[in-house]
């Protein structure tokens, strides 16, 4: 990419368009049932938002997007990130969580009971760098990293000339030759999409539930569609976390985390029509091209793997018939079980059934 995609500028998809800024996004909360929508569209409508990542923003990296990313040799900063940086945005650094979502998008006639389902029409990077952070008392080894008593470690990450993959140097002191980088392919996704919680309180935005929110299931690119049972009257829609790249597991906490320009598709399953094609829908169901990705939260990754084994099993059944009995020795002869995350206190485990087998 040649240049930073500020808002309103560059290719718009949608025509219906949310910025990112002061009065389109929340910091650190998620969406609750007496939040104003910021916008109301219809099923079926797209909607091109503006994502922001949060690293490179926060308090223990600044809160000065300008220099932190300019001291890594950036030209172009957003302005959404400066401005939402410098302002008196009413968070508490340690207390609040550290992602930026954009405010509820009412789905008018979503009903609680229905399914709300999201596709994922079209990610464009806005900036051609990002962030992979460790912090203290975090991650998957809190105890090992960051080295050296330090509160946090920020790995700068460039995207290359062909866009398509991530650059992370091999050692701290380096010069800027490609072949001292590791190279890993790039798959820009929405690490929290939801909707909105009963109610006047905002859940943090680290821990994801049966609204969705911070899932960071990395399969959720471009063509798949995420399933969440809507809570509230219209839904209250919401994206945000942007990543070009994770691995399952996202282990040193953050992932590559870069802004997003995501195109997206809202759209309401009936309650009727989700229960013939998916069963009694608990939490978030994802689904790709090739796979039915149901999911396991708890903060006990053994927990999370038995609430996904049995989310699988309840889907299996009511999709395709089949008995329980079979459908469990199914997924132990053909399906993956992947983590999703470790470093979001409730894990995350989420299954990969192959459509094809059963067709």
């Amino acid at each position: 990419m040649s240049a930073a995609l500020q808002p309103g500028t560059g290719p718009i998809t949608a025509s219906t368009y949310l910025p990112s800024g002061l009065e389109t996004s929340l910091w650190g909360r998620l969406p609750c049932e007496a939040d104003a929508p910021v916008l109301t569209v219809d099923p079926g409508t797209q909607v091109t938002v503006d994502t922001l990542s949060h690293e490179g923003i926060l308090e223990d990296q600044g809160r000065d997007p300008e220099a932190f990313f300019g001291g890594h040799g950036a030209t172009e900063v957003l302005t959404d990130a400066i401005e939402l940086a410098r302002s008196d945005y009413p968070r508490t650094f340690g207390v609040d969580g550290p992602h930026v979502v954009s405010r509820p998008i009412a789905v008018s006639g979503a009903r609680v009971g229905d399914l709300l389902a999201i596709t994922v029409d079209d990610t464009q990077p806005r900036v051609p760098y990002g962030v992979i952070s460790n912090r203290h008392g975090r991650g998957a080894l809190p105890d090992t990293y960051p080295l050296d008593g330090a509160q946090v470690f920020s790995a700068f990450a460039t995207v290359s000339v062909d866009g398509v993959h991530g650059l992370l140097p091999r050692n701290l002191d380096q010069t800027s030759v490609e072949e001292s980088f590791v190279k890993f392919e790039l798959a820009p996704f929405l690490g929290i999409m939801g909707v909105a919680v009963p109610g006047s309180d905002r859940p943090h935005s680290v821990p994801p539930g049966p609204h969705g929110g911070n899932i960071d299931i990395r399969l959720l690119t471009t063509g798949s569609t995420l399933y969440l049972p809507v809570q509230v009257p219209n839904a209250l829609a919401y994206v945000g976390d942007p990543h070009f790249a994770q691995g399952d597991g996202e282990v040193s906490l953050t992932a590559m985390e870069a802004s997003l320009r995501a195109t997206i598709t809202l759209d309401v399953v009936p309650r009727e029509d989700a229960l013939a094609r998916f069963g009694e829908v608990t939490g978030p169901l994802a689904e790709t091209s090739e796979f039915l990705v149901p999911t396991g939260l708890d903060e006990d990754l053994d927990e999370a793997m038995r609430n996904a084994v049995r989310a699988a099993i309840a889907l299996i059944q009511a999709r395709f018939g089949m008995d329980q009995r079979l459908a469990y020795a199914y997924l132990s002869a053909a399906t993956d079980f992947r983590i999703s995350q470790v470093v979001d206190v409730v894990k995350g485990v989420h299954a990969t059934i192959r459509k094809s087998d059963f067709e």
